[in-house]
């Protein structure tokens, strides 16, 4: 895996051209109306989304060989598994039409579809719940041990709206049942929201796995400049563990180096002075590594950046000043390596990142921040995405109940 700037991301013209011509295909398989079009229109259904479960995988792969640090990463894998559902049911309701026709209603297929929100729901209840658990237990242990601040229940809210979400939309389908047929509107009230929760699931499931496979990358040992980030300062003006964990680790991966090849890099230490911290996070850095035998004409010192951006885009500043078309990594702590990667990109530096090891309960809680971070700075993809799914779903209400 060679992570850097993908010149031309992999796109969705194919799932977009596929889509187009399925949709011509059942039209006229509706209208022509002949004996087995409902076996045929279940089949065609089951093979247009099986070939956009293996488009998105492509496209992940392809994603993860040339561009790890894309937001489409996200999308691609979150969604294939959703659309991964679909096929698999259709297969099977392609199946039972063909093994009993007279039983199957076309209605169903609508249904089928409409319903897929919420059949995906139950389907990933049980590792929903998981993972909402998980988080609530992650962060008691964060307060316990970090006290008591709101960043810190972050986890814990995201574990009970999961949870919230699936118990409300079961206790409409539930009532539904008991009190007989919902009107249109309550309908559609209920199947946005499915496809609302559908929507924010695939981002968490796709989120996660980006995450992990890019805090388990490994840049190659022929770096030219290794840019440590800062991420805050002890009360005496010495690196946190955290902070530590990350020069220790660039520390090791120098070392590497220059075991495998002789080549020694250089460190760019990046981070400002925060409005409660004693000095500059970069002036820390460097004390660490001088006191590690680093020498100090080896140190380039960037300590003006306020965000991890800021980190980027000023280190490429101090690095291009010296060298041009230097080999770069950079290192965080696990759970931030896909994001500094976003904003690697959009500072236009190419860099491989690696991540240090943290505690185990510091990880989920630390993981939501960035997915809230990752859903905060694309609105308007979101926003575009977020429109389309209603927009199918509301269709589909309507096509159903009309």
């Amino acid at each position: 895996m060679k992570p850097g700037i993908l010149k031309k991301v992999p796109g969705i013209s194919g799932i977009v051209g596929l889509s187009a011509g399925t949709g011509i295909l059942l039209v006229l398989l509706i209208k022509l109306g002949r004996p087995g079009w409902l076996l045929w229109t279940n089949l065609v259904l089951t093979v247009y989304f099986s070939l956009v479960v293996l488009l998105l995988w492509r496209a992940f792969r392809l994603q993860m060989k040339n561009d790890l640090y894309s937001y489409n990463t996200i999308f691609y894998f979150g969604f294939a598994l959703f659309i991964l559902s679909l096929a698999g049911t259709y297969f099977y309701i392609t199946i039972h039409c063909f093994q009993n026709p007279q039983s199957f209603r076309e209605k169903q297929t609508i249904f089928t579809l409409l319903h897929s929100a919420k059949n995906y729901m139950l389907l990933t209840a049980p590792f929903l719940l998981l993972f909402a658990g998980s988080l609530f237990i992650s962060n008691i242990m964060l307060i316990r041990h970090e006290g008591f601040r709101f960043v810190n229940l972050l986890g814990i809210l995201l574990s009970f709206l999961l949870v919230a979400g699936q118990v409300l939309i079961d206790f409409l389908d539930y009532r539904a049942a008991v009190y007989g047929q919902q009107s249109l509107w309550e309908n559609l009230v209920i199947n946005l929201m499915a496809a609302f929760y559908l929507y924010f699931e695939c981002m968490i499931i796709g989120s996660a796995v980006a995450d992990v496979i890019a805090a388990r990358a490994q840049a190659e040992r022929d770096r030219d400049y290794l840019i440590v980030l800062g991420c805050g300062l002890k009360k005496d003006g010495t690196p946190t563990p955290l902070l530590k964990g990350r020069l220790d680790l660039a520390l090791q991966f120098r070392k590497t180096q220059v075991q495998e090849n002789g080549k020694e890099a250089n460190f760019v230490v990046s981070g400002g002075q925060g409005a409660d911290e004693v000095q500059a996070e970069a002036a820390s850095m460097q004390s660490y590594l001088l006191e590690q035998g680093v020498p100090q004409g080896q140190i380039l010192l960037e300590d003006r950046s306020v965000n991890t951006l800021e980190n980027m885009a000023f280190s490429k500043e101090k690095i291009d000043a010296v060298q041009e078309n230097a080999k770069v990594a950079f290192f965080t702590t696990n759970y931030h390596v896909f994001r500094a990667g976003l904003k690697a990109k959009q500072a236009e530096l190419d860099a491989t990142g690696m991540g240090a090891p943290t505690k185990w309960y510091f990880w989920p809680n630390a993981a939501v921040r960035e997915y809230v971070g990752l859903l905060t700075e694309h609105r308007g993809k979101q926003a575009c995405i977020l429109f389309t799914v209603a927009a199918v779903y509301t269709s589909l209400t309507i096509l159903a109940y009309t």
